[in-house]
């Protein structure tokens, strides 16, 4: 791996034999905080997870569904933990689509669960323990980070009309500033009783009973019961082999699969001949996206009402007939669907002992739907308008459906063993993230930090490329010689090109990279 800076940053990677990455200080702090008590790497990944609920609700809160690819020292699990729509939702009831904010975008929340899965399965420390840096930090308060702020600022802009969120989310009359100091007692509170209760208040109890009446009083449809038939499935993973390495996502209802099918697709062309940011090798990249975004678009939904499943999208056959659309000089336009904006918080952690975590949790668009659960903290996902409004499409809204899912966590093995645990928050971003983090660290030997380092590109729609400001004039000027509709920042400005985490294994122990791009960092010891 290279260590020397290649791009404009302010960070270095980081090496340590026990280590967390994420977006946000405290709550990376918080899972090394963990690990110093004598957990494991699964216990430090559910205290970061959790406090991140406190300290970034922009991307993520109790009402979150949530993603894990686990290591555990011998095996890797998959845990898909996103909810379903309500069991009274019908395609005709969302003739226009579900729409966006408010109750009528909430589905059932999963991420509690996944906290409830993983610790009972795989963690060291009592699972109440976990909770105590978020719970401080709601009820003591903590001064909040900037790039955090200014999502903040946006999403109360947007919101504060929504019930709940104006009272919880604004309390001085507007959303505070950096370096303010914000807290949640409500949420310190319902914390405390999901502790106490291992997430049966939350599903079974008197929290689920809240959410429910909280539902009804807004004319939504989602029902205690709805809540009470949540389940979380171990689900394995899909891969996709490249260059002795083996990149593993969660099957579908989400779109890890894109990341597979781009990369299957690449590596069937001369990518390898050129350097990490040659425009031609940029080329290749994006024509591959456009493809993987195509097909993930029209045949991906909840995998029950799938017409096939992902091993077709993967297989050598399909992907040699796909790849050979690919014009190494020119740009295509496959029909790639355009993006959606996304808030979403990834960590990642690891331990002296081998296991490693890619954990992802999110609310979907920043704030979720923007309606929090009066005197509980909780705000909600709008998951549901992942659904698409086309009938008999895989994801077109049903009762007790999963919806559509950006959030992915991103694993690498080679021969059998864990190589790296990696993510790229930011909804559309993230297959493309994990693309362009894949090749940079496995085919070109970037260290984790130079990988996120990179200027980033994003495929938008058609032969629209956003890139970012920090892409060379002259890459800029060769794609756009291919064909390519180069904007910097373009629609991506609305999300961001991405927050990477990366933990890769080295001699010794991990080396780890953080997204200048947040606020967060790599912490270890």
């Amino acid at each position: 791996m290279t260590d020397a800076p290649l791009y404009a940053t302010h960070r270095t990677p980081v090496y340590a034999r026990n280590m967390v990455a994420t977006s946000q200080p405290l709550a990376a702090q918080a899972g090394l905080r963990i690990l110093a008590e004598g957990g494991n790497a699964v216990d430090a990944a559910l205290a970061t997870a959790i406090c991140l609920t406190v300290v970034e609700p922009t991307g993520n809160g109790l009402g979150s569904d949530a993603f894990a690819i686990l290591w555990d020292g011998a095996k890797l699990h998959g845990l898909n933990a996103t909810g379903r729509a309500p069991a009274a939702w019908t395609d005709a009831q969302f003739d226009g689509g579900v729409p966006q904010r408010g109750w009528g975008a909430v589905t059932v929340p999963g991420a509690v669960s996944a906290w409830v899965m993983l610790s009972r399965a795989h963690g060291r420390l009592p699972f109440a323990r976990l909770f105590a840096p978020a719970i401080g930090y709601a009820r003591d308060g903590f001064a909040v980070s900037p790039t955090i702020a200014g999502l903040w600022a946006k999403g109360a802009q947007l919101l504060r009309d929504q019930p709940g969120f104006a009272e919880c989310f604004m309390p001085e009359g507007r959303a505070p500033r950096a370096g303010e100091v914000f807290r949640n007692e409500a949420l310190a509170q319902t914390l405390e009783l999901i502790a106490d209760t291992e997430g049966e208040a939350f599903y079974r109890g008197a929290l689920a009973e809240k959410i429910a009446e909280a539902a009804r009083a807004n004319g939504a449809s989602l029902s205690a019961e709805d809540m009470a038939a949540h389940e979380a499935d171990w689900c394995g993973t899909i891969q996709m082999p490249f260059r002795g390495a083996e990149l593993h996502e969660i099957p579908p209802n989400g779109q890890g699969i894109a990341a597979l099918i781009a990369l299957g697709l690449v590596d069937r062309t001369a990518v390898a001949d050129y350097g990490p940011d040659d425009p031609i090798a940029l080329h290749l990249q994006i024509e591959a996206t456009k493809l993987a975004l195509a097909d993930t678009a029209a045949h991906v939904g909840d995998p029950k009402a799938m017409a096939f499943g992902p091993e077709a999208l993967l297989a050598d056959g399909y992907l040699d007939a796909r790849a050979a659309l690919i014009d190494p000089a020119c740009a295509g336009d496959p029909g790639a669907g355009a993006p959606r904006a996304g808030g979403t918080v990834y960590l990642t952690a690891a331990d002296a002992e081998g296991r490693m975590v890619s954990f992802i949790q999110s609310n979907y668009m920043g704030f979720g739907a923007g309606v929090v659960v009066p005197g509980t903290g909780i705000h909600m996902q709008n998951r549901g308008a992942g659904f698409v409004a086309e009938r008999g499409h895989p994801a077109a809204v049903g009762p007790s459906r999963r919806p559509f899912h950006t959030i992915i966590p991103g694993f690498v093995t080679r021969g059998g063993a864990p190589e790296m645990s990696f993510g790229v928050m930011g909804g559309p971003m993230q297959a493309q993230g994990h693309l362009q983090m894949m090749l940079r660290t496995m085919l070109w030997g970037q260290d984790p930090q130079a990988a996120s380092d990179a200027p980033r590109w994003q495929v938008v729609s058609g032969r629209r490329v956003a890139v970012e400001d920090g892409m060379p004039d002259a890459t800029v000027a060769a794609l756009q010689a291919m064909g390519h509709d180069v904007a910097r920042g373009g629609t991506a400005a609305e999300f961001g090109f991405g927050g990477a985490q990366l933990i890769r294994r080295v001699e010794g122990g991990y080396v780890a990279g953080s997204d200048h791009r947040k606020d967060g960092y790599a912490a270890g010891y």
